[in-house]
């Protein structure tokens, strides 16, 4: 007589939702970001049931940029749910600032029924997964038809690739290394310049290393910092511009020349400087300039002064970040976005760890400010507990994605926001100016394009939701309400920064900097 017990289980069936959330979990997904809907709600809650954390969002954009900060962060991607439509569309823009970033992503969505008997959409998963991390990574999209989410098939005819390796390691041709050391040993003025793609490649102990045997200056790019510490004697990040136009020999490790370093090009640079590129993506090699020496491979493996302080009020951005500095915890992780507060916090706040920096990158991206630091902070909380996530805003870029406060607080993640107001973009107006203005004519006539309303309270975002908010003025009540908030750990925090609202950013002035001091 035939077991019953085994022509049930030979029987039994599963959803097509669960059959892709194990073929994530199967890939070492962790992390899923999203906004559900049909067809797509199924398939959060059985990722759910397998332990992918699911972080609901307001917005598919601010959702995708957190699963792709969590790409960069975690070296696996982070999955964006969203429905067809409206929802891919919205997430076009991280998939775009991903592809930029050089950062693997994976966005899943839903789309309308096919007449399809099979499951072999689902084996694209270990493909998908191993091009957004292979080479240089990315983001891959992976369309689900709503009849794969609702079919049932019988869990014995589904097979499940076995999780996608990590890259392989690959290593610069021998002679190539060769010349690239003599080049720099003929160097009168070398510099390194250190870019978020050695962040990636965790290549800090053997950069750490070369800087530090060779005596060697260097200069990281925005998410480049804490590669190799800020406050390491070698770095030269406070003479940024005469340290790039003075280099005669630049070792580019996982950086690119786009216009954050100015294409490689004079006058920011001399003529004749030699660059020595480093780069995992062959066809990133010699582009704007052609380089004396390329090292294809994986970085690893081929391997500021603070602005002094104004005492004055109202507080200028040097004056907030001067006093943010000082209690900022080596460990946390900086979220930064803004015009002239991230492009200023770049020099002032310092870095003391890897993979702990995120801005707006390489595409220049306003609007990822909460997504990356709701990602970093779920980071945070589960490899490294205690740890806060500080991410500073400038008022303008804010608004992009105020609304993910509401995230922030539902999930209570350990985020300290800093809005460092100005009433405006890059400039605004103080509220007597605003006043005047307005007796005279419509606001649509008068206000200029880059004014703010004066005086918004941010803060109130956050208490609406549950969270502490503080509006501060002077530099005594920021010392206060930043202490407070760090001690703090039940909950995340908004402290609202004003400052001269025509606050703008220092001349750069490094006449002083010489070869001994470089």
């Amino acid at each position: 007589m035939p077991d019953s017990n085994f022509a049930e289980r030979s029987e039994e069936q599963m959803s097509g939702a669960k059959v892709i959330a194990q073929a994530l979990k199967t890939q070492d997904v962790e992390y899923m970001f999203g906004i559900v809907g049909i067809p797509v709600t199924e398939i959060a809650i059985a990722a759910q049931q397998l332990g992918i954390k699911y972080i609901g969002m307001r917005n598919e954009q601010a959702a995708c940029y957190a699963a792709s900060a969590i790409g960069y962060l975690t070296g696996r991607p982070g999955v964006c749910l969203v429905v067809s439509g409206p929802g891919l569309i919205h997430a076009l823009g991280g998939m775009a600032n991903a592809n930029m970033n050089c950062w693997p992503l994976l966005v899943i969505g839903g789309s309308s029924e096919r007449n399809q008997e099979t499951m072999g959409a689902f084996q694209e998963f270990p493909q998908a997964v191993r091009t957004s991390i292979y080479g240089r990574p990315g983001a891959c999209y992976v369309d689900i038809p709503a009849d794969f989410v609702n079919l049932q098939v019988n869990v014995n005819s589904i097979k499940y690739a076995e999780c996608c390796m990590s890259p392989p390691i690959s290593m610069a041709e021998t002679s190539a290394v060769r010349m690239a050391a003599s080049v720099i040993r003929n160097a009168k003025q070398p510099l390194l310049i250190i870019g978020k793609g050695a962040a990636y490649a965790h290549a800090e102990e053997n950069i750490k290393k070369l800087v530090e045997q060779y005596k060697l200056p260097f200069l990281p790019t925005p998410m480049g910092k804490g590669v190799v510490p800020d406050n390491h004697p070698n770095c030269v990040g406070a003479a940024r511009s005469r340290a790039l136009q003075f280099a005669d020999v630049i070792v580019l490790f996982g950086a690119r020349l786009n216009w954050i370093l100015h294409f490689g090009l004079p006058p920011r640079y001399q003529p004749d400087v030699k660059f020595i590129q480093v780069d995992i993506c062959a066809e990133e090699l010699g582009n704007n300039v052609k380089p004396a020496v390329t090292l294809l491979g994986d970085i690893s493996a081929v391997s500021k002064q603070e602005l002094a302080s104004k005492k004055s009020l109202p507080m200028n951005y040097y004056t907030v970040f001067y006093h943010v500095q000082e209690q900022l915890p080596t460990d946390c992780f900086v979220v930064s976005e803004g015009a002239n507060t991230m492009d200023i916090g770049r020099t002032v706040l310092q870095n003391y760890l890897p993979r702990h920096r995120l801005d707006a990158g390489t595409f220049g991206t306003m609007g990822v400010g909460l997504g990356f630091a709701i990602a970093a902070a779920m980071v945070a909380k589960d490899r490294s507990p205690g740890q806060w996530v500080i991410c500073v805003e400038g008022d303008s870029a804010f608004g992009f994605s105020g609304m993910e406060v509401e995230t922030i607080c539902r999930y209570n993640l350990p985020i300290i926001l800093l809005v460092v107001n100005n009433n405006g973009i890059y400039q605004g107006f103080d509220m007597n100016t605003w006043k005047e203005t307005l007796k005279f004519q419509d606001p649509t006539a008068v206000i200029p394009p880059m004014c703010l309303l004066p005086n918004s309270h941010y803060e109130q975002v956050m208490t609406a939701f549950g969270g502490k908010g503080y509006f501060v003025e002077t530099p005594e009540e920021l010392q206060k309400s930043l202490r407070l908030s760090l001690a703090d750990t039940t909950k995340p925090s908004l402290i609202n920064i004003m400052i001269e609202p025509q606050a703008t950013r220092k001349a750069q002035d490094f006449h002083w900097l010489t070869r001994s001091n470089m």
